[in-house]
């Protein structure tokens, strides 16, 4: 193949780490939510829980955004953007019963942990920088995926 049909490696660089700048930032939402709005038993664990991934999310998603500028290219996290660019399912309206609301939040983030996953493994021969951006980033929520894991009964 040569050169001037391949993919630059900023473009693809830009539209993985846009797209996970985007799934973080309504994790992050989601998250805040999640931890207003939980009920039951488990609420104290569950409501601290919540906060500390919000607090993950949100370095996450700005380290995300300032690679994205480094690479030259304008991170967009506007709320129209993530609203119109998300692939996550909103949650429900109201209270959320502390088991239903583990697993509805554990779905989130095993999807975002899945596609960061596929994303970093495309960057490995674009942009190894951002890639190792990604591998951070999917540890952190494969082991947030575990900590919910272990809320189950």
């Amino acid at each position: 193949m040569t050169q001037a049909l391949q993919t630059p490696p900023t473009s693809v660089a830009a539209v993985a780490l846009q797209d996970t700048l985007v799934e973080l930032i309504d994790l992050s939402l989601q998250a805040k939510q999640a931890h207003w709005n939980v009920v039951g038993p488990n609420f104290k664990p569950l409501h601290e829980l919540l906060d500390e991934f919000t607090a993950e999310y949100r370095a996450w998603y700005d380290d995300v955004a300032e690679r994205l500028a480094a690479i030259g290219v304008a991170p967009d996290g506007r709320a129209s953007t993530v609203g119109a660019n998300t692939p996550l399912a909103q949650l429900p309206e109201g209270q959320l019963e502390d088991r239903a609301l583990v697993a509805l939040v554990e779905e989130r983030v095993t999807s975002v942990a899945g596609r960061v996953r596929e994303r970093m493994e495309r960057l490995g021969e674009h942009d190894l920088v951002s890639q190792d951006l990604l591998i951070r980033i999917g540890g952190g929520l494969e082991k947030q995926v575990w900590m919910l894991r272990a809320q189950r009964p």
